[in-house]
């Protein structure tokens, strides 16, 4: 098994995406990116501990390829607003790939370079691609936090049909 770690606005939304994803094995939300050991919710949202809201991801290379995954993400958030996701405001919503190898790093910048020459977006494509760090596993009350809620199509309905 791999891994790969995104920020794309709140995490719920990239997990519910990316559980349906065929050869993720595994999905987790979390903080990634700061200095604080042991990271708490109202911690990260207060801005202060430098970490992002992230969804780590446990998948098969032989049935899903890391570029579908940056494919995916793509998909599902505006990669040209850096410290926001729609209603979500703030350095903790900030758009990053965690990189866990060199063959990731190399990966995402040349899918973020392709991504700003297709001339998708008006704006540049900001965002970051960083090594990745510790991943601190998120409270188990935002895990699948859609599935639990029974609210599975909330950003369908929120922001318009995206690709899941």
């Amino acid at each position: 098994m791999a891994k790969a770690t995104f920020g794309a606005g709140c995490f719920w939304h990239p997990q519910h995406v990316f559980d349906k994803v065929d050869g993720v094995t595994a999905t987790w939300v979390g903080y990634m990116g700061g200095g604080k050991p042991k990271p708490s919710y109202l911690e990260v949202c207060n801005g202060t501990t430098g970490h992002v809201e992230v969804v780590h991801i446990e998948y098969d290379p032989e049935i899903v390829s890391y570029d579908q995954l940056l494919d995916t993400l793509w998909d599902i958030h505006d990669p040209t607003q850096q410290n926001r996701q729609g209603p979500d405001i703030g350095t903790q919503y900030r758009s990053v790939i965690f990189y866990h190898d060199a063959e990731q790093e190399a990966a995402a910048r040349t899918s973020k370079e392709g991504l700003g020459a297709t001339g998708r977006y008006k704006r540049e494509v900001v965002t970051a691609i960083e090594p990745a760090r510790k991943f601190w596993e998120g409270e188990d009350y935002h895990q699948k936090y859609f599935e639990r809620q029974n609210r599975p199509g909330i950003f369908a309905s929120l922001f318009g049909k995206r690709k899941s």
